[in-house]
């Protein structure tokens, strides 16, 4: 019994530092595509580091609600640069304050999961959860079920920092002791 429960607590790491590595695609001088987590030799051409694991912060400055949504209803963001809908997409989560994580709908692997998913290869795509996929870029659609997966309508507003005085203010709202005592 023991064992299985350090099993499965192993594997949770596992899952974790994986979803957080970076991922590298470059391409050999022979002009073969590689994938891999490991840093690319410098004689590679073409390098792109990929970050895997979204745009979801973890530091509580999201709210709640945000945070729950998030947890039961990840968003999913298929995207390229497909030009205007693929730009508005990106903007409208970004604008409405949601957490997601963007695939590049350009990669072998994200084309063979677009294809699984809505049988076409096709940006933008937005998944919400396992079960709601929108193809193509709708304003109305997409806070249609972003609402119903539970998150806010607009974008969360975040703790403001406290003011520091400036050194010229500290020094003129200070009074002496001997000033101050009449």
């Amino acid at each position: 019994m023991k064992l299985a429960v350090l099993f499965c607590i192993f594997c949770m790491f596992a899952v974790y530092s994986a979803q957080s590595a970076p991922l590298y695609r470059w391409v050999d001088s022979e002009g073969k595509v590689h994938y891999t987590d490991q840093p690319p030799p410098a004689s590679a051409k073409k390098i792109e580091e990929k970050k895997m694991g979204g745009q979801l912060p973890d530091d509580g400055q999201l709210p709640y609600a945000s945070r729950m949504a998030a947890k039961n209803f990840p968003v999913t963001l298929y995207n390229s640069d497909c030009g205007e809908a693929c730009t508005k997409a990106r903007e409208h989560l970004t604008k409405r304050g949601i957490p997601f994580s963007e695939k590049d709908a350009g990669t072998p692997d994200v084309q063979a999961e677009l294809k699984k998913l809505i049988d076409n290869v096709e940006v933008p795509v937005l998944a919400v959860g396992t079960v709601t996929r929108l193809k193509g870029y709708e304003a109305s659609t997409w806070d249609a079920a972003l609402d119903e997966a539970g998150y806010p309508k607009s974008a969360p507003a975040l703790k403001p920092k406290p003011k520091t005085p400036a050194k010229s203010e500290t020094k003129n709202n200070e009074q002496s002791p001997a000033t101050s005592s009449k």
